[in-house]
């Protein structure tokens, strides 16, 4: 198993006691991490010390804040691609039936394109399939870092480390569609309901379904949805 990409995983999710329990073990595999340039592990230790010491409440507070209520942060990553699109439903359906070939049955409430439940599959595939994979939703990444960085969270060093293993640079055109898309204020409840508003994702058959490589499934990835239109609640 790929202890990194484990990590990753663990820290991108929701914070809890058992997760600052295990923080020492954490910071010293991704500290070692020869595939991490010296400055991206140092950017990493801000983030490692807080959900260390920092109090549960407000560390579980910060992570909904980000992840849960702004859309342009979702760590679902077909919300990148696919956003309200009917396709979502057929991708998501294909991913699920790649992870029970591949003998992969994540034990979670969340969808199988979280983030978190991805890294924890990759954690089991070759090398190169996983960057392969990563490479291919490099620019959503780039998004996320760019955005978390302008809320001044140290979350970001995260996603700019996945940059790094996926060992390529983001289409910047790419990014910038994707950074095009309107933030919703978080503290905004009305406005938040209605960017939340989506149509029934569908999880029926698709003639796709099955696919052996998870990379076939995010192929798409490099084609980020278009920005919502100008009369569409932001």
């Amino acid at each position: 198993m790929d202890r990194t990409f484990k990590t990753l995983s663990l820290i991108l999710g929701y914070p809890t006691v058992e997760l600052q329990k295990a923080m020492p073990e954490i910071a010293a595999v991704l500290m070692a991490e020869p595939r991490l340039t010296p400055a991206a592990r140092r950017d990493l230790a801000p983030l490692l010390d807080v959900l260390e010491h920092d109090d549960i409440y407000a560390l579980e507070e910060a992570y909904v804040g980000l992840f849960d209520r702004s859309r342009t942060l979702s760590l679902n990553l077909f919300e990148h691609v696919h956003g309200e699109s009917r396709d979502r439903g057929g991708a998501m359906v294909s991913l699920v039936e790649t992870y029970r070939d591949a003998g992969f049955d994540p034990v979670t409430s969340e969808l199988p394109d979280h983030l978190p439940v991805l890294l924890e599959f990759l954690a089991t595939r070759p090398a190169d399939e996983a960057r392969d994979v990563l490479a291919d939703a490099a620019h959503i990444f780039a998004a996320l870092v760019e955005r978390l960085n302008r809320r001044d969270s140290s979350y970001g060093a995260v996603f700019a480390a996945l940059l790094q293993l996926a060992g390529v640079h983001a289409d910047a055109e790419a990014v910038a569609e994707l950074l095009a898309q309107p933030d919703a204020d978080p503290d905004d409840l009305r406005a938040l309901d209605a960017v939340w508003e989506e149509s029934e994702v569908l999880f029926g058959p698709d003639p796709n379904a099955g696919c052996p490589q998870v990379r076939d499934m995010l192929a798409n990835m490099d084609t980020p949805v278009n920005p919502r239109p100008a009369n569409a609640a932001e």
